[in-house]
């Protein structure tokens, strides 16, 4: 028998089945891609706040250990004969450094752009080391 137009009841039943899976699918993707969307979201407007996190972790774990390791009168400049040009305080040279990378974190908080900033205070890091280096085994 040919078709005339109607359709059953139960032709209409598979049909929205099918499209109830469908749609349900849509919507839990949505969903996710909606949460995917809020946590990119939240970490660009922490990003700054991301990024300085290790850096102050590092330069206050430096700092605590050259506190410790350093000798009282630090040496900066050491010359071809093995002596320093000029010396400063053991104080001055944990705090120095870590004075250095506040500002600079501090920079990179006031900026727009964060990154430029953020890159300078991930090298003033290897001046802790630097001086660390440098007094402990000189040449």
């Amino acid at each position: 028998m040919k078709n005339s137009g109607t359709t059953s009841t139960a032709e209409t039943e598979t049909v929205k089945t099918k499209t109830n899976k469908t749609g349900s699918f849509k919507t839990g993707l949505q969903k996710f891609d909606h949460t995917m969307d809020m946590i990119g979201l939240w970490l660009y407007r922490l990003r700054k706040f991301v990024l300085a996190a290790p850096v102050v972790y590092y330069a206050l774990r430096l700092a605590a250990y050259n506190s410790k390791h350093l000798p009282e009168l630090v040496g900066l400049g050491l010359q071809a004969d093995g002596e320093f040009a000029f010396t400063i305080s053991r104080y001055l040279a944990v705090v120095g450094p870590l004075g250095l990378t506040a500002g600079c974190l501090v920079m990179m908080f006031c900026a727009r752009k964060a990154m430029y900033s953020w890159a300078i205070s991930i090298f003033t890091l290897a001046l802790p080391l630097l001086l660390l280096l440098s007094n402990t085994y000189p040449a």
